[in-house]
């Protein structure tokens, strides 16, 4: 019996569950809304543009029927052709296609979350069996899919019907009626059709949203034990990436602290900053930062360069900026060259046994380096 309830799923899916399922592509889809929001993008942009695509199509076919006596159509003369009817079709197909493409890509998005799912692509090879269609066919949830496929047929339905009996008592068939009023009649009869053909398809939409929302949700239902493994897993996760971060920290402040014997300078604060400078002639462009720390790691690096004998030079201003803008490794901002200049020739005066001493133990250095 404890197993049984283990097993039952009856706990709401986390957030990260939820993600997982999103990128695998697991979300409630309806393909009523696609349907509707690319019938909305179409019928608006000929709303706006089908005045002026008629024209240039009517254009084209009054030249081309105008000439057609003395057209003649060649190898050399066929791309020409071929050229100026695209042109005269381009302003009605590609906003179309342009609307379609839009509305296809606002409505996945609207039903991701406008979420990557890059887990569902590519092929899976389960959906190929056989075996497995026949069991989506056949499962408990055809009823709902018949029933929301009759409504739809039964909303167009309704709607074509209730159309078609407003329009059959216009006067236009009763009674004998101007030549501009057909157009007037068509425009209307097409605004109030398509309007409530839109009105039936989003409430078709709505409804089969909901249904396959409640669906995925409830197939995204979750029993107790995954709930604690999932939390448990994120707990690991975090812990683990907190070591790493924390091992990744030590690896590189013991790499500044191996550096610091053959820094330049040591610029401090003098006591919450430490930054450790390398300059070398013909190979550097600019002094490199080494190391740098603040509070207790700087005391480190001040204590292991008065250990070597590094010379030290506070200085408040440059410290805290080389501390926020250098990276390790790198060459100091554009901005500190001068600084940082009058501070090494500062030292390269009153510090000269310092740095005979320090080309040995740079070339130690690499040599040892070399070996390792």
């Amino acid at each position: 019996m404890a197993d049984q309830d283990k097993d039952q799923k009856t706990e709401q899916p986390t957030a990260k569950h939820l993600s997982e399922a999103v990128e695998r592509g697991e979300f409630a889809r309806a393909p009523e809304l696609q349907v509707l929001l690319t019938l909305s993008a179409v019928l608006g942009v000929l709303a706006f543009t089908l005045r002026s695509a008629c024209e240039s199509v009517a254009e084209y076919s009054v030249r081309i029927f105008s000439g057609l006596a003395s057209l003649t159509i060649r190898q050399e003369t066929a791309p020409g052709h071929a050229a100026a009817l695209l042109l005269a079709v381009a302003p009605v197909v590609l906003p179309v296609l342009l609307a379609c493409a839009g509305a296809a890509l606002l409505a996945g998005g609207l039903q991701s979350g406008f979420r990557l799912t890059p887990k569902a692509f590519g092929i899976h090879w389960e959906r190929l069996n056989p075996m497995t269609g026949l069991g989506r066919v056949f499962s408990k949830d055809i009823f709902p899919r018949v029933g929301l496929d009759i409504l739809k047929v039964l909303a167009i339905g309704f709607t074509l019907y209730v159309g078609a009996r407003k329009l059959l008592l216009d006067p236009l068939f009763s009674a004998p009626v101007e030549t501009a009023y057909l157009g007037r009649f068509l425009h209307q009869a097409a605004v109030t059709f398509f309007g409530r053909l839109l009105v039936s398809l989003g409430l078709v939409a709505a409804l089969s949203y909901a249904h396959q929302y409640y669906k995925n949700r409830r197939e995204m239902m979750m029993s107790r034990q995954e709930v604690k493994d999932e939390m448990r897993n994120v707990e690991v996760d975090a812990k683990l990436k907190a070591a790493q971060r924390r091992l990744a920290r030590r690896l590189l402040q013991k790499q500044m602290l191996s550096a610091v014997p053959t820094a330049d300078v040591i610029v401090t604060n003098p006591t919450h900053y430490a930054v450790a400078l390398k300059y070398e002639r013909g190979r550097d462009q600019a002094p490199v930062v080494l190391a740098k720390g603040e509070n207790r790691f700087a005391r480190r690096i001040k204590e292991l360069a008065a250990e070597h004998g590094v010379p030290t030079v506070e200085n408040k201003p440059v410290a805290r900026v080389l501390y926020a803008l250098g990276r390790v490794g790198e060459s100091i901002p554009p901005e500190l060259y001068q600084a940082v200049a009058e501070i090494l020739a500062v030292v390269y005066r009153t510090h000269r046994y310092y740095f005979h001493r320090l080309r040995s133990r740079r070339l130690e250095t690499s040599a040892g380096e070399a070996a390792a």
